[in-house]
């Protein structure tokens, strides 16, 4: 009996042939009969019916030679058949069937399995190329069938007008969300694969301007002299902006403008039906938000140091209201129709909270956590990070502002923070997830994106630096059916906060196990456990045992003045504001820079899992291997330097992934290694990742171009259990490569990919082109970061 497995198989090998016979001649003579004798001329015999072709039979014996048939037309070209027995002359035959379709697929990630499956199956037409071969040039290249347009670039504006305070599209644009038009239309649906195919909203992070900025003695370079030039050109300044010398009062009304430049932007896009381009609506209302004290936020679970102001006239804002967003990269889309951009390396505009730490993870001393004492970091703006730096201290705002996963209500004006109008509406800080250098953020959904019933909310979050940790939120209410939105948001405001504890990793390397030096594995994997960050927690801390009291709780370490070499945590305020030493007071496992993560509700092996993207770490750890805090004075030759430069993606699964909130223990393994290798199925540094509407995986990277000298590229990753080596059909196993499907222009990463509902579209944001090497993407006059659409052409 023919498995449909089989028959896939068949299908597949049909389809190959059809595609190999395009262009080919016609079928080849059946070989001539012995001429027989001369006879008086036969009439010609009446028409049969046509049949399926059959298999060859025995030759048959030469029959009576008639006269010669008038030659037939040419029939449409067909794939070749086996010779048949010589007969006498007929009619001319109907034209063959037409050959078939390149593809069968009706959307760009349907179309991309389908090859994985002919590739797996040996049956890839011959010359065609897949996946997208690997190297380095200042283009877009797609695989055949897939065309890109470049939707919005730097500096476009986002609506008709070109006036200075019109808005325009931001700087290094990182992650993108797409919203369906008309996604909502049905109460309760989830923005994910609902609304249109061929229209919708898009948001999109601006991260950072590239390059230095301009100084009282120094010019500006890379994207600073961009964004100076443009200013110039707009009349904002009216100095010589290439010139080494600025004025002070120059160098404010930058930063000022500067400050537009980062957050984020919401605008509408469409695709033109005739052609399938991709193009900005800018008759719609489009928003910018920005690090400004335009764009405003409600910190919710978290008491501030301090508040803000307006950065123009010096006036604090209302308790709890912060002024602008920035650093933000990567985010996630809630299951309730709203953003999460996560604000990352924000130590950068007005200083870093937490300074004990240098860049090779020594914990450093006199920066407000040394131990003996409760820890009291230094939460004034600094007068040398990128926005302190303005001589005006009404733009300055406290260090502890930012540093937060972020929810944007988009579409709303920018200044509409969370409960300012009505309760629900606005943006709002998730102050109760901790301050971080915050990459992503994911919810446990069901297999319809929707959040479970009787449930808490769960949020998976990361944290992008050498040695931060995968953190997991869970309200301390359940979710129930048919609740507004204004009450999902204000259910989010008390929890509780887990750190991920991989137990057993080895930290000499933060990618094998001690016990066997290897990856983890499915079938051999490591184990974690979810720590409660609270001065309350009674968990026991992962390095109790190393430090001499096996049974201290993590409240207790924490409240600790002298725990692990680290001052004490008063309260869980002081906890959440610096995320980062609080995990390495207690012990928890150090990590290979998490970038995205993504809880995944129809993954291909038929449980819910969590993918987290490792970029690398090739630097020093900041605890040993018991979760024991390194000497300060002797780190440079204690601490372990790890040697990844790769990446890899990782897979964890809760104990219970039915209720992963009940979840205290989990268990973890490897799906992918990256590899320095300049070969078809070579890829390193893994960044963004992005689901498709059946659970398939897919990733962007960056870091390929420095590490693996050809592109950073966006892959589709194949876990189809039935790829797998020794499956039947598999001519070559799939299973666990990474087949690029498009490969970005000159030193530009691959970040914020998102699917149109019906998977015909991917949006992508081509982030810093030509940032370290040459380029003239995409315009040929100058690097400027855009947005992509990759389209599905079906035929």
């Amino acid at each position: 009996m023919m498995t449909r497995r089989t028959l896939r198989t068949a299908l597949l090998l049909v389809l190959a042939s059809g595609l190999a016979a395009i262009g080919s001649g016609c079928g080849e003579d059946g070989a001539q009969g012995q001429p027989g004798k001369g006879g008086t001329p036969g009439l010609n015999g009446e028409d049969g019916v046509n049949g399926a072709p059959g298999a060859d039979g025995a030759p048959g014996e030469d029959g009576a030679p008639g006269e010669d048939g008038t030659p037939g037309q040419d029939g449409e070209e067909g794939a070749d058949g086996a010779p048949g027995q010589d007969g006498q002359p007929g009619p001319k035959g109907d034209p063959g069937e037409d050959a078939p379709p390149r593809t069968h697929a009706a959307s760009l990630a349907d179309y991309v399995k389908e090859r994985v499956e002919m590739f797996a199956a040996g049956a890839l037409p011959a010359g065609e190329q897949f996946p997208l071969h690997a190297a380095a040039t200042d283009t877009l290249r797609t695989l055949a069938g897939v065309r890109s347009d470049v939707v919005v670039t730097w500096l476009d504006p986002l609506t008709f007008s070109t006036a200075p305070d019109a808005p325009w599209f931001g700087a290094n644009n990182d992650y993108t969300a797409f919203f369906g038009q008309g996604w909502s239309a049905t109460a309760g649906t989830a923005p994910q694969w609902n609304g249109s195919g061929t229209a919708g909203w898009l948001w999109v992070n601006h991260e950072y301007v590239s390059g230095k900025s301009p100084t009282a003695t120094s010019a500006p370079t890379g994207q600073h002299l961009t964004l100076a030039r443009h200013l110039k050109k707009l009349g904002v300044l009216a100095n010589d902006v290439e010139a080494s010398v600025w004025s002070q009062e120059d160098v404010d009304t930058y930063i000022r403008w500067e400050k537009r430049e980062v957050g984020g932007s919401w605008l509408r896009t469409v695709q033109d039906p005739a052609t399938g381009a991709w193009s900005v609506d800018r008759s719609a209302k489009a928003v910018r938000y920005d690090a400004t004290s335009k764009t405003l936020s409600r910190i919710a679970g978290h008491a501030l140091s301090s508040p803000g102001k307006d950065d123009t006239t010096g006036e604090p804002l209302h308790e709890g209201i912060v002024a602008g967003i920035m650093g933000d990269c990567a985010g996630g889309q809630t299951p309730w129709g709203t953003v999460i951009t996560a604000e990352e390396n924000v130590q950068d505009y007005y200083g870093d909270l937490e300074a004990s730490w240098s860049s090779d993870q020594r914990f450093l001393t006199g920066r407000g956590f040394d131990p003996g004492a409760r820890v009291s970091p230094i939460f004034e703006a600094s007068t040398s990070a990128e926005f302190g730096r303005i001589s005006d201290p009404n733009g300055r705002q406290p260090r502890d502002h930012y540093g937060y996963l972020t929810e944007i209500d988009p579409g709303e004006p920018a200044g509409e923070y969370d409960g300012k109008t009505e309760a629900g509406t606005g943006h709002k800080k998730f102050g109760f997830m901790g301050r971080a250098r915050w990459e992503a953020a994911t919810f446990a959904v069901d297999g319809d994106w929707k959040l479970v019933p009787g449930q808490p909310i769960v949020i998976y979050g990361t944290d992008d630096r050498r040695g931060g940790r995968i953190y997991k939120y869970v309200t301390a209410g359940n979710y129930t059916a048919g609740m507004a939105r204004a009450e999902i948001r204000g259910l989010l405001d008390e929890g509780k906060l887990y750190a991920a504890h991989l137990a057993g990793l080895d930290n000499r390397t933060g990618n094998t196990l001690l016990a066997t030096g290897a990856a983890p594995t499915e079938a051999a994997p490591g184990t974690g456990q979810w720590i409660e960050l609270s001065v309350d927690s009674a968990a026991i801390a992962p390095n109790a045992a190393a430090l001499g009291e096996a049974t201290r709780t993590v409240g207790a370490a924490l409240r600790d003045v002298s725990w692990n070499g680290i001052g004490g945590f008063e309260t869980d305020h002081d906890v959440s504001r610096a995320l980062f030493t609080a995990s390495n007071k207690v012990g928890i496992m150090e990590l290979n820079r998490p970038e995205d993560i993504e809880w995944n509700p129809r993954d291909p092996s038929g449980t819910p899992r969590v993918y987290v993207a490792f970029t690398n770490h090739t630097g020093q750890t900041a605890l040993d291997q018991e979760g024991k805090l390194h000497d300060p004075a002797t780190h440079a030759t204690t601490s372990p330097k790890r040697a990844d430069a790769v990446g890899s993606l990782l897979a964890l699964e809760e104990a219970d992934p039915a209720n992963p909130g009940a979840s205290i223990a989990f268990r973890y393994f490897e799906v992918w290694h990256g590899s320095k290798a300049q070969g078809d199925f070579d890829a390193s540094c893994p960044d963004n990742l992005l689901l498709d509407r059946e659970g398939g995986v897919w990733f962007g990277t960056d870091g390929n171009f420095g590490v693996a000298a050809h592109a950073d590229a966006f892959y589709y990753l194949d876990l189809d259990p039935t790829h797998r080596e020794g499956q039947p059909g598999v001519a070559q196993p799939s299973f666990g490569k990474a087949f690029r499907v498009v490969a970005m222009p000159s030193d530009a990463e691959a970040t914020g990919p998102s699917f149109t509902p019906d998977m015909g579209s991917i949006f992508m944001a081509v982030q810093h082109p030509g940032e370290n090497a040459y380029s003239t993407w995409p315009k040929g006059d100058g690097t400027l970061s855009s947005v992509i659409a990759l389209t599905f052409l079906p035929e």
